[in-house]
């Protein structure tokens, strides 16, 4: 919307810095990336540095944080083709550069807001206290690969954006002239009138040469030609695949089942109070008051203690061992003075649930599929040191797999999305494979590979299909179907230009309708906002029609299979008070807007001002990619593989 108003307008106002918290990861443009450096360098901003172990985290952190929203792994080639390395390199240096600008402008959190900011984290929180805790706060850190001196610089750089976005955009408001746009923009309605041009309109298309398919899959030959696909030979080790479903050894169950009784039952549970003396003359007035029935809280307070009360605890709850002891000795209702460990004490058992034991019966198909399950995983286990023994030993998959017991399967050729060549999902597979056998040579055997849950496989490349044009004849169904469809839209739209031209001249849009034999439309009143709701109407009739002014023709590709020529009949806005309250009402999203690109600016300006270097090849290096050449901008060519 904003961009509509700039283009109304015809000017906009000129950017200033200001702070935001979030960088977007925009693609500024590698001129400078290429640049050797000193030392271990990714990026320079001024004082601030990042290196290839800094650049690393952000790669890997920004990755995963793409796999999770993608739903799938991001390969190392998908990562490369994407370009996630320079998007990444260039989010950091535009956040390094936006970060270095604010200290030199002087907003420099305090050491003591920065303290304040960590310990109102709940990460860092012990789960015990509630509170901050330094160890739990250095424990997550390392869980993320953080030192406390980069976490520290990294919160600063985050709360000095804050303060100042804060402080310069308390008072920023858009002029009521951009809410007066917007409003004119949101509110005006059009009357359309149109006719469209449908495959009937014009010539039939005759079927193309073999001449006219070859050059037509030339043009198109990025789309049609087949990707590299490969043959594979896989050996996969899996609990389900050696599990069986025979008698189990009555002794080891006996003995699982004495191992794990414990776990399986329910202890006896008491809801116990326990009402601290100071010596025995005060126990023995506790003990008198509370067996004539008085309640155990008055009795405590009476006497400036504080009773301690267990709901429903197992033994193993009481804090004090001897207190526990005496209290699971006595019946419901029973009071006692008990020495324990931490001082005298009166104990009063207020209610008893008793334990269950499960017993060996009842807990037999749980053992027995524990039991299984722990022989199929030492099962598997031994055949994956029988594969690795003799793989080790110099024999090939399939001899090492024999050699263990273990089948071998072969699948391909398949593409690096796991798919045969009709596009269709090959049994068996999954990413992790896939993407193994994708980064070997031909003829290249995997190791052993954990596979998680127990498993794991090795590949081997048996051979590499090279990405190739298909023969004509293998797809001339498919491509002579797409090549008439491409020449029926292109005599579509130039038979609607060609009306479209004579209502420009002077001609009705009747007439020219009538002349063509086309059936006229029309739509009415058609607003920005419900526009999006009609199903009838393409983005691009849309389009057209709201770009184009009072009586003015356009040419559109619309929903179905046709062109529509339309003319803007008529462009009506709301009356003026209805206009001006929609006019303020939409000031605070125009502000909102002009804040975002204001900081757009904020940080273009910050990186040209402190000019930035970069060297990509040592950020690609630092995530396993191969460098890219200087003049190109593409993949240097190694000795093996030189330049066409």
């Amino acid at each position: 919307m904003l961009a509509a108003i700039r283009q109304f307008a015809k000017s906009w106002v000129a950017a200033v810095l200001i702070g935001l918290l979030i960088v977007s990861f925009a693609v500024w443009g590698i001129r400078d990336v290429f640049q050797g450096r000193i030392g271990d360098e990714v990026i320079k901003a001024g004082s601030r540095v990042v290196t290839s172990a800094d650049f690393r985290r952000e790669y890997d952190k920004y990755r995963k944080a793409v796999e999770q929203q993608a739903g799938r792994p991001i390969t190392p080639e998908m990562a490369d083709t994407n370009g996630v390395d320079r998007q990444v390199l260039n989010g950091l240096a535009t956040r390094e550069a936006f970060a270095e600008m604010l200290h030199r402008m002087g907003i420099r959190p305090s050491d003591k807001l920065l303290v304040a900011e960590i310990e109102k984290i709940p990460a860092f929180f012990d789960p015990i206290s509630g509170r901050f805790d330094k160890r739990t706060f250095q424990q997550r850190l390392a869980e993320n690969g953080l030192t406390p001196q980069t976490f520290d610089q990294v919160l600063r750089d985050e709360m000095a954006a804050q303060h100042w976005g804060a402080g310069v955009g308390e008072g920023l408001q858009a002029p009521r002239a951009y809410g007066a746009m917007m409003a004119i923009l949101a509110t005006e309605t059009r009357d359309v009138s149109y006719f469209a041009v449908t495959p009937a309109d014009v010539a039939a298309v005759a079927p193309p040469t073999d001449a006219q398919l070859t050059a037509f899959m030339k043009e198109n030959a990025a789309q049609i030609t087949r990707p590299e696909m490969r043959v594979l030979t896989i050996v996969r080790f899996s609990p389900q695949a050696v599990a069986v479903d025979g008698p189990v050894d009555e002794a080891e169950l006996k003995k699982l089942y004495d191992f794990r009784k414990d776990t399986f039952s329910k202890p006896e549970t008491r809801s116990i109070v326990q009402i601290p003396a100071k010596d025995a003359a005060a126990a023995q007035q506790i003990v008198a008051r509370l067996n004539k029935g008085e309640a155990p809280a008055a009795v405590a307070k009476a006497l400036g203690v504080d009773p301690i009360a267990y709901q429903d605890k197992p033994r193993t709850a009481l804090a004090d061992r001897r207190v526990a002891d005496a209290a699971f000795r006595l019946a419901a209702g029973q009071v006692a003075q008990v020495q324990g460990e931490l001082g005298l004490a009166v104990v009063k058992v207020l209610a008893v649930t008793p334990g269950r034991t499960v017993t060996l019966e009842e807990a037999r198909p749980m053992l027995v599929a524990e039991l299984r399950k722990t022989a199929a995983a030492q099962k598997v286990y031994d055949q994956t040191q029988a594969y690795d023994q003799a793989h080790q030993g110099g024999a090939d998959l399939a001899a090492s797999a024999q050699k263990a017991g273990v089948p071998v399967v072969t699948v391909g050729p398949i593409t690096q999305q796991g798919v045969d060549s009709q596009g269709r999902p090959v049994a068996g597979l999954t990413q992790k494979i896939v993407e193994t056998a994708f980064n070997l040579p031909a003829g290249g055997e995997s190791d052993l590979i954990d596979a998680g849950e127990g498993e794991s496989f090795a590949v081997r490349v048996d051979r590499i299909v090279p990405p190739a044009m298909p023969p004509l004849a293998d797809i001339r169904a498919d491509l002579e179907r797409v090549w008439v469809g491409r020449e029926r839209v292109r005599r579509m739209e130039a038979r609607a230009n060609e009306l479209a031209e004579r209502v420009r001249k002077g001609e009705t849009l009747q007439t020219v309708a009538a002349s063509a034999g086309l059936r006229l439309g029309r739509i009415t009143e058609l607003s920005r906002q419900g526009a999006g709701q009609r199903q009838d109407l393409s983005p691009q009739v849309i389009g057209g029609a709201f770009n184009a002014k009072s009586g003015e023709v356009f040419v559109a590709p619309g929903r179905e299979f046709a062109y529509l020529v339309g003319r803007v009949d008529a462009i009506r806005t709301q009356p003026g008070p209805v206009a001006a309250m929609l006019a303020e009402q939409a000031r605070p999203q125009v502000t909102q807007a002009l804040f975002r690109e204001i900081a757009e600016s904020a940080q273009r300006s910050a990186r040209e001002k402190l000019k930035v270097r970069m060297d990509v090849n040592r950020a690609r290096a630092a995530v396993g990619m191969e460098p890219l050449d200087a003049k190109t901008g593409n993949k240097a060519a190694s000795k093996a593989e030189p330049k066409a």
